[in-house]
């Protein structure tokens, strides 16, 4: 007890430039593309927990748009892949819509049972649906002639859409495939072992529950906070005082670490698992800076206001903000280089055989761009273009 004590009343201070280090470190942005195999993509997402999925595609889905970031040679196949094929990833909510490990399904225990109400009232309907997809395979909702409008979460919506939707979240159903956003649903028992399927949770008081929560949350960004913010979505009824307790029981068992940062009064923390990268970021040299361009949700942009603070870089995601109302763009997507955030774009919606076309680019203030920050980012830009399938970048910014 004495230890975690002294844990509690001397954090170890960092200055931010080591605190972004390794964020930058923990989240595969530097060094240069370590990450390059199928299993690195999985051994990335287990680490973070999740990552978020949206169905918006300007130039790639935000999922693509991580992976791109940190993947040298990234192929949206891979991702399919682990989703469709191999069946190590699964769609499923958890900060929102989200791609989790498949063996992460026991952990979701409490928020299945919250849609089993749901489905057991509507036993009729969930019965039919299930006979459906027992004999034909995976359907979409456009496959059910269940057109009774209905309340749901998001509001009215189709009873089929309700009801394959209800059974997924309860666990009845996994998402088999997708044809562009439109989900295909399967039983879950066709995909997925009797094994995970009939684990128990692992977390069988709410205590321990929000203990991993929080535990989960501060791996799903690297570095945390106990503050309120959208790194905390998708966990439903967990209030603030709740939080705080985790926070304190994680410190006492030693699960994570308090780091103070220089010049910021509150305290931030890692799981004690990450110290020996911190302990590396902050010793090793710094490797030659390349750029990277982040997706819109990426993980370590979750808390935009500690990004503020660590990266004096304040972003909006702008897309359903109404046109007057925006300060940069429809779509616009910060870009990385060295240890800062030094920009920002927005791209062209991207169609097959095109060129990948910067239409707007803004430099940060201060910023001082000189011959090796432009070629950065015509590397970054190349990495990017291949990506997305050619080799033709128009960027007249740079030229």
């Amino acid at each position: 007890m004495t230890t975690q004590t002294q844990i509690q009343l001397t954090p170890r201070t960092i200055s931010k430039a080591d605190a972004r280090r390794f964020l930058l470190a923990y989240h595969g942005l530097t060094p240069n593309y370590e990450l390059k195999t199928k299993e690195d993509i999985l051994s990335y997402i287990s680490k973070v927990g999740c990552i978020q999925y949206d169905p918006l595609n300007v130039v790639g889905q935000n999922a693509d748009l991580v992976l791109q970031s940190r993947v040298a040679d990234y192929n949206r196949n891979d991702l399919r892949e682990l989703l469709y094929t191999d069946r190590k990833l699964i769609d499923f909510w958890d900060k929102n819509m989200s791609i989790c490990p498949v063996d992460s399904w026991p952990y979701y225990s409490r928020f299945r049972q919250g849609y089993q109400g749901w489905c057991n009232e509507n036993a009729a309907t969930v019965s039919l649906v299930r006979s459906e997809i027992e004999r034909n395979g995976a359907l979409c909702s456009g496959d059910f002639d269940l057109n009774e409008k209905v309340s749901w979460y998001y509001g009215p919506t189709r009873l089929a859409r309700a009801a394959l939707e209800g059974m997924y979240y309860s666990g009845d159903l996994i998402i088999h495939h997708k044809v562009g956003t439109r989900k295909y649903y399967d039983l879950a028992e066709r995909h997925i072992s009797s094994k995970l399927l009939k684990a128990v949770d692992p977390n069988s008081t709410e205590v321990e529950y929000h203990d991993w929560l929080v535990h989960r949350r501060i791996g799903s960004i690297g570095l945390l906070w106990n503050r309120p913010s959208d790194a905390w979505l998708g966990i439903g009824s967990f209030k603030v005082l709740e939080r705080t307790q985790a926070f304190q029981r994680l410190l006492e068992k030693g699960q994570i670490i308090q780091i103070q940062i220089a010049d910021l009064a509150t305290p931030f923390y890692i799981r004690t698992e990450d110290e020996p990268l911190l302990e590396q970021t902050l010793t090793e040299l710094q490797s030659h800076p390349s750029a990277r361009i982040l997706a819109p949700l990426d993980n370590m942009l979750w808390d935009r206001k500690l990004i503020q603070v660590l990266f004096d870089f304040e972003y909006r995601w702008e897309v359903y903000k109404p046109v007057v109302e925006r300060t940069y763009g429809y779509y616009v997507l910060p870009v990385v280089y060295g240890d800062r955030i030094v920009a920002r774009l927005e791209p062209e919606k991207h169609r097959s055989g095109d060129s990948f076309v910067i239409k707007n680019w803004w430099w940060e203030a201060g910023v001082e761009v000189n011959d090796e920050i432009k070629e950065a980012m015509r590397e970054c830009f190349s990495r990017f273009a291949a990506y997305l399938g050619t080799n033709a970048v128009k960027a007249d910014f740079l030229e």
